[in-house]
């Protein structure tokens, strides 16, 4: 929604608050797709032979050891997850070109829909197929690491943390030396998004030991949650930007 003319000095501000508050950006839903983040992470790295679902550094880094070793195999152990990472972060791209705004569900939530979906499908994969288990699951990881960018106007991401321990170090850093709360504020939700990511962690490590491969059914129950507070969330950004719009005339 537009608040002013395009040639309003404040079309800018409303439009940067109407977007910080879009329904791919609430905190809840940070929560929620970090618990996932962290979830997905465990569970392949104790479930399906230590590879990281999420951490490509990682992955890199055995991915290079291994080669340099000779161990072509375990070097391709590593190899796929990165692949598949690289396109799961293509095909939210490709959603994303393709979805059309008044069509009824947004392209993040189809988005979400298909990484519930596919992790869905891989808790029925044994533990001889662990390389398509890690593949597909670093596929979901990819759709969300490209699909949700930001909580509240901030480059936050859920699937990892080394970028939001830099961001919320430097905010509090910043808070000590200006008290800009702001600040504060912001590296309060990058902490707290990085303390959700480290709960999913536990609560996936939690599932595994007593439901092994089936543990990343949980994930995918957390990730179709997300796709239903996304409705609500919708619901809520266009009665508010009805409510914003009437008090403008």
């Amino acid at each position: 929604m537009a608040c002013y003319p395009e040639n309003y000095p404040e079309k800018k501000v409303c439009d940067e608050m109407n977007y910080s508050r879009q329904m791919s950006e609430s905190i809840r839903l940070g929560v929620v797709l970090a618990a996932a983040g962290g979830f997905m992470d465990a569970y392949s790295y104790m479930c399906r032979d230590e590879v990281f679902a999420n951490a490509q550094t990682g992955n890199m880094l055995l991915l290079g050891i291994n080669l340099s070793a000779k161990n072509w195999n375990q070097a391709l152990h590593y190899l796929f997850p990165v692949l598949a990472f690289a396109i799961g972060i293509a095909l939210a791209d490709i959603i994303r070109f393709r979805s059309r705004e008044e069509q009824f569900l947004h392209w993040r939530q189809i988005s979400v829909f298909i990484e519930a979906a596919v992790l869905f499908c891989v808790s029925f994969f044994p533990q001889g197929l662990n390389t398509a288990a890690n593949s597909l699951t670093s596929l979901a990881c990819g759709i969300q690491v490209e699909s949700f960018r930001k909580i509240h106007g901030n480059g936050i991401a859920t699937t990892m943390c080394i970028g939001n321990l830099r961001s919320a170090t430097q905010h509090m850093c910043d808070y000590i030396h200006s008290k800009n709360k702001v600040s504060r504020d912001k590296g309060l939700l990058y902490y707290g998004i990085i303390f959700c990511f480290v709960t999913g962690a536990v609560i996936g490590n939690l599932f595994v030991r007593m439901w092994k491969e089936r543990a990343i059914l949980v994930c995918s129950a957390i990730l179709f949650l997300a796709f239903i507070m996304m409705f609500v969330d919708m619901e809520k950004d266009k009665r508010e930007n009805r409510e914003e719009k009437s008090s403008l005339y």
